[in-house]
């Protein structure tokens, strides 16, 4: 069973990060992400970001001037089939609050879990080790879905409480 099938029964929430590593490529998460995005694009899973992502990935093309990189990032986020780009609420920030005081995570993260929570993902994909384990949603680690990595150990790490 492979990590769209695991994901498969509720919307996945996914960090920047991913969105990072379908665009551009990166050659060591590329594999692991884009049957993910490949899931979504074609109805067998849904998604949800916060619109925080689309600040995220669209500071380092904009700060060199890259538009044509900047539009793909933007229409990947605000044009993909089956991925919701979630608007920063008053509610999600007062939730993001409330993780940021209990775990001290930063204000970003704090943002993209409560999303993710809000909208009663069951899984949020990332590449951030810091993350803290949050009762009722599965922090699932990208380097930890690696072949190679799954290969030498039977589970992927999972942060849950």
């Amino acid at each position: 069973m492979g990590l769209v099938d695991d994901l498969i029964g509720g919307p996945v929430a996914l960090d920047t990060s991913l969105f990072i590593d379908l665009i551009e490529e990166e050659a060591t998460f590329f594999p692991v992400v884009e049957p993910v995005f490949a899931a979504i694009a074609d109805g067998r899973l849904t998604a949800v970001a916060s619109a925080l992502t689309l600040l995220e990935v669209l500071v380092v093309p904009l700060r060199h001037g890259d538009a044509e990189l900047a539009r793909r990032y933007e229409a990947l986020l605000t044009r993909s089939r089956g991925l919701e780009l979630v608007e920063v609420s008053r509610a999600i920030l007062r939730d993001a609050a409330v993780l940021r005081a209990a775990s001290g995570v930063r204000t970003p993260d704090a943002i993209q879990l409560a999303t993710a929570l809000a909208h009663r993902c069951p899984a949020f994909l990332t590449n951030d080790r810091q993350l803290p384990a949050l009762p009722g949603l599965r922090v699932l680690q990208l380097a930890d879905l690696l072949p190679a990595h799954r290969s030498r150990k039977a589970t992927p790490r999972v942060s849950e409480r």
